[in-house]
């Protein structure tokens, strides 16, 4: 199938090469596998490795892989990709052990998965807009044997907390609930606002933290409507930050004091200093 597409795709003329080029990845991937059986049997620290070892390492690739992405570097993302897809393969390893399922199975059910939420793409379904394809992936989802039993049944309740109310909001537009124009989310971040400073004021710390987190669920939303990805803003301020920062401890080191001697007026000298360069 999905050679037969790569033809309809390509054409005749150019058929050749990407022939070629599907041989030369399929050949990459086959000696990957070589790699893995190899140091499945023989290396003492892989052959050890089970589902819930490899679970906390899996974590902190994914994290390092988001990282080479906002630092829009290729080739940390390479091998970043390079690392996590190595889990995947190690996974499939230990489970074909266990005569589980294999790799193949993996990419066999991704295709078949794909191909089935992408009518618009295999099939006869119209779409006009990224915003429909959202919202038929979300129906088709709901429909599938095993999937998902309920609209937000899919979010993981492991997710970050920002990461989290993302995937929520996006699977809530996905059957049609969702502001009409995005400009009548404004009227909602002010509400949340004001219903936030009311507890502060109350010195109600229960309170305002639960409204707190109304007003960041309404900065996220508006966040989303305007293409804004919040984990990858925030992100960005902290480096931002962190780098603004460093530059005022340094300058305050090199005249021989501590941050703590500085007023906070003398700071801002060099934090400004720090914002022009």
């Amino acid at each position: 199938m999905v050679l037969g597409t790569t033809k309809c795709l390509v054409g005749r003329n150019n058929l050749k090469f990407t022939m070629n080029s599907i041989e030369k990845k399929l050949e990459s991937f086959k000696n990957m596998l070589h790699v893995m059986d190899e140091i499945r049997e023989k290396c003492p620290w892989d052959k050890v490795q089970t589902f819930e070892s490899l679970r906390t390492l899996t974590i902190e690739e994914t994290y390092e892989l988001a990282d080479a992405i906002c630092k829009n570097d290729s080739e940390e993302l390479k091998k970043e990709l390079g690392d996590l897809f190595l889990h995947i393969i190690f996974y499939s390893k230990i489970a074909s052990e266990k005569k589980q399922f294999d790799i193949g199975d993996v990419i066999d059910s991704l295709a078949e998965k794909i191909t089935y939420r992408h009518p618009h793409v295999f099939g006869n379904t119209n779409v006009e807009n990224a915003n429909e394809v959202s919202q038929n992936w979300e129906e088709l989802k709901l429909k599938e044997k095993g999937g998902n039993k309920t609209v937000l049944g899919g979010v993981s309740p492991n997710l970050p907390a920002i990461i989290k109310a993302v995937r929520i909001q996006e699977k809530a537009r996905g059957v049609g609930f969702d502001w009409d124009k995005k400009e009548d989310v404004w009227n909602k971040v002010y509400e949340e606002l004001e219903e936030f400073k009311v507890e502060i004021n109350k010195n109600d710390q229960q309170k305002s933290e639960e409204e707190f987190g109304d007003f960041l669920f309404s900065l996220i939303n508006t966040a989303r409507l305007y293409g804004i990805n919040p984990e990858n803003a925030l992100e960005k301020t902290n480096k931002k930050f962190i780098k603004r920062f460093n530059y005022l401890e340094s300058k305050t080191l090199a005249k021989g004091k501590s941050l703590k001697e500085m007023t906070v007026e003398q700071m801002d000298v060099y934090w400004n200093e720090a914002k022009s360069l």
